[in-house]
């Protein structure tokens, strides 16, 4: 079939759906939403059997729902309603909703009112909306597409009313932030932490920090410090500042300061000069400074059966010259440990996006920034390229973009949760060409042709295909909880196995042969002589793209790699 999917934007889920509909066999393109008439002129040239709108922020046209089916993605439990439906589920908490789900339902004027196609449900847990969204919600979401997809194709399926089926959801009205307020004053730190994962993402809380308003987002749980009176401020460690509730303190690891819209960026660097007068809660010089000790840290430490793994949950994946710079230094002190594997782990919803775009854009000289950035990140990768004392693995349980997808390939082995998407390209952002040593690290894996066509085509890879490929090694269990477990456990068989020793010097020999026919330091050089045209040349696409995508900006038009539809060569169908 011809499947149309009509996007906001191009966000994870569409991203899956839009690689599982297409492996599914069917022709697949895009538009995004930018208003009645190009929708109108999408379906137009298209001509699809289906439409499936996975991420909409307003109604499809009447002048096209009355005409074909429009299949809408509801991010709620079957009778659920309204535009804020995830938002109130995260604030009810738990024990309000054991379960959640996703709706597959056809566009009517009614919002959220059409018949149903397909539900799927998942049991709730307590974290950030925006997180719930990326792991549970997107897999349900492709179950039930791809359910909806095919009784849709069978011809036989009739859809039912909301009044044919036991609902369990309500309507709800589109949240206001006094719903998101946090009381510092009266609410315990469970209920600061709910409203806040309730807006993270978007829109955020607002509050004030040092007496100017902003808007919070990414709140952690604190289970040990303590201090100070509800809602002052405690101290700060690394991007996040403490602060006092009734019963405890949480961390705020991301603000967007005043009233007008503005950057998200890392609560310390936001209000760097209020910040720097508050106590670091930090302690470098510890010697085991980074394993991991109960309380927020970005970079934590564990280690079990001769096994170290390293988590670094950074904000949506992107890594900042400083995180950079602190990652590299934890990744030499682990390489210092007695142990046989390394597990590179990231964070739970992203791996790595590469450098961190709102950082850049935030700074005096955002060339300049750049340019330390991609130096920062390119010393971590060659740290890991070039480390000998034992064998390393990226476990990829979340998305990985751009740079992060080639730090990722600099270890030995790359291992992705089933339902992880990779975007091994650069060219969205302004034509950037790219460093990262991905022009040593790609063609080996893939091919020379695959390379150029993976860098060119702009595409994103699921797991599955990324290792058919030969991108990634292994494709793992699709449960975060399986994927560790399966992690785990291979690791474990990796450090024991009795070819161990053969395959790290295996490894070191042919390292040494590679620098021998092309050093690294001649790679980094033409990569880093192509980025420097870009952040400082005549061209200004990049910065003009970071802009754009750092302020949200609406999306004017749709590129052509994801609408067909709108290729010159492209014939209306018969």
């Amino acid at each position: 079939m011809r499947i149309l999917l009509l996007a906001h934007a191009f966000n994870g889920l569409t991203q899956r759906l839009h690689g599982e509909l297409g492996v599914a066999g069917h022709e697949v393109s895009l538009e995004y939403d930018v208003s009645d008439s190009v929708t109108e002129e999408a379906v137009a040239l298209f001509r699809p059997h289906l439409i499936v709108a996975p991420y909409l922020r307003r109604a499809i046209p009447e002048t096209v729902w009355r005409h074909h089916v429009c299949l809408i993605v509801h991010p709620g439990i079957v009778g659920d309603r309204g535009p804020s439906a995830l938002d109130w589920a995260v604030l009810d908490g738990r024990k309000a909703h054991a379960e959640w789900g996703v709706t597959v339902l056809q566009a009517e004027a009614e919002m959220d009112g059409g018949p149903i196609w397909a539900s799927e449900n998942f049991p709730m847990r307590e974290g950030k909306k925006a997180s719930l969204y990326r792991i549970e919600v997107t897999a349900a979401a492709v179950r039930a597409v791809m359910t909806a997809v095919e009784r849709f194709a069978s011809g036989q399926f009739v859809p039912k009313r909301l009044s044919e089926m036991a609902a369990q959801g309500r309507k709800r009205p589109q949240m206001k932030q006094i719903d998101r307020a946090i009381d510092w004053q009266r609410d315990d730190s469970a209920t600061v932490l709910r409203k806040l994962h309730a807006a993270d993402g978007f829109p955020g809380v607002a509050d004030s920090l040092f007496g100017e308003p902003c808007h919070l987002y990414d709140g952690w749980a604190e289970t040990k410090l303590r201090g100070g009176s509800p809602g002052e401020l405690i101290g700060r460690r690394e991007t996040a500042l403490l602060r006092a509730t009734v019963d405890g303190a949480v961390w705020i690891g991301q603000v967007k300061r005043g009233r007008s819209a503005s950057i998200k960026l890392p609560a310390t660097l936001a209000f760097a000069d209020h910040a720097a007068s508050l106590q670091e809660l930090s302690d470098l010089s510890r010697p085991d400074f980074w394993k991991a000790e109960g309380t927020w840290q970005d970079i934590a430490y564990e280690e079990h059966e001769g096994i170290g793994t390293l988590v670094f949950e950074f904000y949506n994946g992107a890594m900042s010259t400083e995180q950079c710079r602190r990652l590299r230094t934890a990744v030499d002190w682990a390489a210092a440990r007695p142990t046989r594997v390394l597990v590179l782990a990231g964070g739970a919803d992203f791996w790595s996006n590469g450098i961190h775009l709102n950082v850049i854009e935030a700074a005096a000289s955002p060339a300049d920034e750049s340019w330390r950035n991609i130096e920062a990140i390119d010393d971590l990768a060659e740290t890991l390229i070039r480390m000998e004392s034992k064998l390393t693995v990226a476990a990829l349980a979340g998305n990985a973009g751009a740079g992060g997808v080639f730090l990722a390939r600099a270890a030995d082995l790359v291992w992705a949760r089933d339902g992880v998407v990779l975007n091994p390209h650069y060219r969205n952002m302004g034509n950037l060409f790219g460093s990262e040593y991905w022009t040593y690290l790609l063609p080996p894996r893939v091919g020379i042709d695959a390379a150029r066509a993976i860098m060119k085509h702009r595409l994103p890879l699921s797991a599955r295909a990324a290792q058919d490929c030969g991108l990634i090694d292994a494709c793992l269990a699709g449960d975060p909880a399986g994927f560790r477990s399966e992690v785990a456990g291979r690791a474990r068989e990796l450090g024991r196995a009795g070819d161990y020793a053969a395959r790290l010097a295996a490894k070191r020999q042919r390292r040494i042969l590679d620098e021998s026919a092309k050093p690294l330091a001649q790679y980094r050089a033409e990569e880093l002589g192509e980025m420097k045209r870009n952040f400082y040349g005549f061209d200004p696409s990049y910065h003009v793209a970071r802009y754009h995508f750092v302020n949200k900006s609406p999306h004017s038009w749709t590129p052509r790699h994801l609408a067909r539809h709108r290729d010159l060569g492209w014939k209306v169908p018969p």
